[in-house]
C-alpha cells in the first residue's frame, strides 16, 4: 500500500508540472522576449532568439533532453545542467544560481536572465549549436512576421 501512495504523489508532482508548462506561439513568445528586454541584446534579434527557442525546444517549456555525457538541458532555450542549472544529479557550475526544474514552466522570466548570461559569458549565441547550423546568417524576419516587433539591431547594445 506504501507504493501507492508513492505511485500517487509522483503522479501529482509530475501533473503540476505538466500543468504549469507551456508551448508557446510564435508571436506570444516575440513579444515576451522583446518586453523582456532581449531585442538588440548584445546585438541579437528577437529572430534569432526565437530561431534558437524553436530549434531547441519547439517553443515548448517543459522540455527536457538527457545528454550521453550524463547532463540535462531544460526549457525553452535548452540550458544544459553541467554548466547553467543545478539538477541535484549532474555535476555543475550552476552559473544562473537556480534550480534546473525553474526552467521548465510558463514563467520564462528566469529562463530569459539565464540565457543573457550564457550570451554575455560567451560573447555571441554559438553557445547553441542550433544558432550556429540554423539561425546565424540567415534571413530572420520570417520570425517576425505578423508578430507587430520593431527590430533593434544595434550591435553596440550591451545592455546586460
Amino acid at each position: 500500500m506504501q507504493a501507492w501512495g508513492t505511485l500517487v504523489v509522483t503522479l501529482a508532482t509530475l501533473m503540476v508540472v505538466t500543468v504549469d508548462a507551456k508551448i508557446y506561439e510564435r508571436c506570444e513568445l516575440a513579444k515576451k522576449l522583446e518586453k523582456a528586454g532581449l531585442n538588440g541584446f548584445k546585438g541579437y534579434t528577437v529572430g534569432d532568439w526565437l530561431c534558437v527557442a524553436h530549434y531547441e525546444s519547439g517553443f515548448d517549456t517543459s522540455f527536457v533532453d538527457h545528454n550521453p555525457d550524463g547532463s540535462s538541458e531544460y526549457g525553452i532555450f535548452q540550458l544544459n545542467s553541467a554548466w547553467w542549472c543545478n539538477n541535484g544529479v549532474t555535476p555543475t557550475q550552476n552559473l544562473c544560481h537556480m534550480n534546473c526544474n525553474d526552467l521548465l514552466n510558463r514563467h520564462i522570466l528566469d529562463d530569459i536572465m539565464c540565457a543573457k548570461r550564457v550570451v554575455s559569458l560567451h560573447k555571441s549565441m554559438k553557445a547553441w549549436d542550433s544558432w550556429s547550423r540554423h539561425c546565424s546568417g540567415h534571413d530572420l524576419s520570417e520570425w517576425l512576421k505578423g508578430c507587430d516587433i520593431h527590430l533593434k539591431t544595434d550591435p553596440h547594445n550591451t545592455d546586460w
